[in-house]
């Protein structure tokens, strides 16, 4: 991550409207606060009868509070993507601009630069530097809840309005025909009635319908429509007071499930791996465990898993095969995730580390992401989307089928646009009702299931001599070091034909090496020497494809944390 992106995000952590986000101690949101109340309070002085001294340090106010306000505006329009994701590009920025509070901001800043080339009315210069009192709503929990109650209440409102109007026009309609007969000369058409009925509901400020009925059915028509006049303001209130009440309690809620959530992060405290020396987050929890160890009880869990981007569900049973009768068992998984599909980190590496299908194989991506992590290689993992039905990132036809897979390979595309770029593929196997193979690591390259030469037409890699050592590398350490079988395509493979894969997809293909690994679930999960094994991978495609014969560690796996703190480096 670049320092320019580093510092975007932590200014949206700035401008997320939230006060108890403690980034740079809200020192930022405190003193637009303050500014805000201080060009208010000078409109307020200006308007009595001052002396030329005082008029001056209010134009010296005004004057710097409208040129902080035009920085601070100007950034907020260029981290609006990084707030919400519509608001990417130009035209996601013109979105904001024309949003409530992006509005407001533009209007009361901006139009000081337009009133110095086009006059415009004092009294309206003046209207706008008031207006800028409306953007502390945006920090108060009350007006956001009101607003939160309004919406949740708009469907009822709009149709209690639409029966409100339906009912009148009727009535009204009814007393034009009773009405008409008794004073013509008033009631002349059916717009004066709709008039006059719709005007006793604000009350007839104006006067302008003092046509009252004369008829005994008028009059009941008018009674019946003072009661409408009633419920107009009735059933509105009552409606928001009910919305209102339940976004309390989802405000309540949203409170209690953040605090779950940060639980269950503290659960996924990192643990030494013995083998390599890591500190390594847990691949998995075990429901039972973070009852043991959090105190939480099995609904917060799941309901701090629903409601946070970082963990899922998943069943143990899943990553065995149907031979072993394997024991239905819900886990916890804890996952990095820093894009709209996932998690991408680029570490200027001609490699890159990709898990298409993490999202409905567990494990994997934990398993890729140390892999990349201590190799230093690039990591891109698809985290989000629907898992039924599922639509690979692995194989598709159409780019834009699946949300975030236009993102994904536009990434992709920029990592492998590099000279002499490598995509590996991790995928995970032998679960489920696949069998158990011999081989519990293979290599394939895009070529027919059991055709294990290297010398077929289509495969996806072009530097055979590189891929070849590696092949023969990591058949001997893993022998040799983990008693661990692996292969080439003798168990797995795609077909030469099949153009779906998206590493056929990408821009640079033609000079893009890449290949599949296939890891058994029983060496990725089950196995206690799994972060060894992905260290023993990344040693040697280092070694074999970069020509690294030592790799220097990130000091962030010796450190003793909780969760992916340090996911982007």
């Amino acid at each position: 991550m670049t320092k320019t992106e580093k510092f975007r995000k932590q200014l949206a952590r700035v401008f997320d409207n939230d006060l108890r986000t403690k980034q740079w101690e809200n020192i930022p949101d405190y003193i637009i606060i303050g500014l805000i109340v201080l060009s208010t309070l000078s409109v307020f002085i200006s308007t009595f009868d001052v002396s030329p001294l005082c008029q001056q340090i209010l134009h010296i106010i005004d004057l710097v509070t409208v040129a902080i306000f035009t920085v601070e505006v100007s950034l907020r329009i260029w981290v609006a993507d990084e707030l919400d994701p519509k608001y990417k590009g130009f035209w996601g920025r013109v979105r904001y601009c024309f949003s409530f509070y992006g509005l407001i901001d533009i209007l009361s800043t901006y139009t000081f630069y337009v009133s110095l080339v086009v006059p415009l009315p004092y009294a309206m210069l003046k209207v706008l530097r008031v207006a800028r009192l409306l953007r502390v709503f945006r920090y108060m929990r009350s007006f956001r809840l009101l607003q939160n109650a309004i919406s949740s209440k708009s469907k009822e409102m709009f149709i209690s309005l639409q029966f409100l109007v339906i009912v009148t026009l009727i009535l009204s309609f009814v007393l034009f025909f009773y009405e008409h007969a008794a004073q013509p000369e008033v009631y002349d058409n059916g717009i004066t009635s709709v008039v006059w009925a719709f005007a006793q509901y604000i009350g007839d400020p104006g006067g302008f319908a003092d046509t009252p009925p004369v008829t005994l059915i008028g009059r009941i028509i008018a009674c019946i429509i003072g009661l409408l006049g009633i419920a107009l303001f009735a059933v509105p209130a009552g409606l928001i007071g009910a919305g209102f009440s339940e976004a309390m309690a989802e405000e309540l809620h949203k409170e209690v499930t953040e605090k779950n959530i940060k639980k269950l992060h503290k659960a996924f405290e990192r643990k030494l791996d013995r083998p390599t020396g890591f500190q390594i987050v847990p691949p998995v929890l075990s429901l039972v465990e973070i009852q043991a160890r959090m105190g939480m009880k099995v609904d917060d869990i799941i309901d701090a898993v629903e409601n946070s981007d970082r963990f899922r569900l998943a069943n143990t049973a899943s990553m065995q095969p149907v031979d072993e009768h394997p024991q239905d068992r819900l886990v916890v998984e804890h996952f990095a995730a820093n894009c709209p599909y996932g998690c991408c980190i680029d570490r200027g590496s001609k490699i890159t580390i990709v898990t298409p299908g993490n999202i409905t194989d567990p494990v994997i991506g934990h398993f890729s992401y140390y892999l990349a992590k201590i190799g230093g290689f690039n990591f891109v993992s698809r985290e989000f989307g629907e898992t039924r039905p599922y639509r690979s990132f692995y194989k598709f036809d159409d780019e834009n089928s699946v949300e975030g897979l236009a993102e994904y390979m536009a990434d992709l595309n920029r990592l492998t646009s590099r000279e002499d770029s490598w995509v590996i593929t991790m995928l995970a196997v032998s679960g489920g009702n696949e069998p158990s193979y011999p081989a519990k690591i293979e290599f394939t390259a895009g070529g027919k299931t059991g055709n294990e030469s290297l010398e077929q037409e289509g495969l996806t890699v072009k530097d055979l001599a590189r891929f070849k050592a590696l092949i023969d590398d990591t058949e001997v350490r893993l022998k040799e070091d983990f008693e661990l079988e692996s292969a080439f395509q003798r168990y797995h493979g795609v077909g030469i034909n099949s153009h779906k894969l998206y590493t056929r997809k990408l821009a640079n293909v033609a000079n893009i090496n890449s290949f599949c690994i296939t890891v058994a679930w029983s060496v990725s999960f089950w196995d206690s020497r799994r972060t060894a094994v992905a260290k023993c991978l990344a040693e040697l495609i280092a070694k074999d494809i970069e020509g690294r014969n030592e790799l220097s560690f990130s000091p962030e796996l010796k450190r003793k944390d909780c969760g992916y703190d340090d996911y982007r480096e």
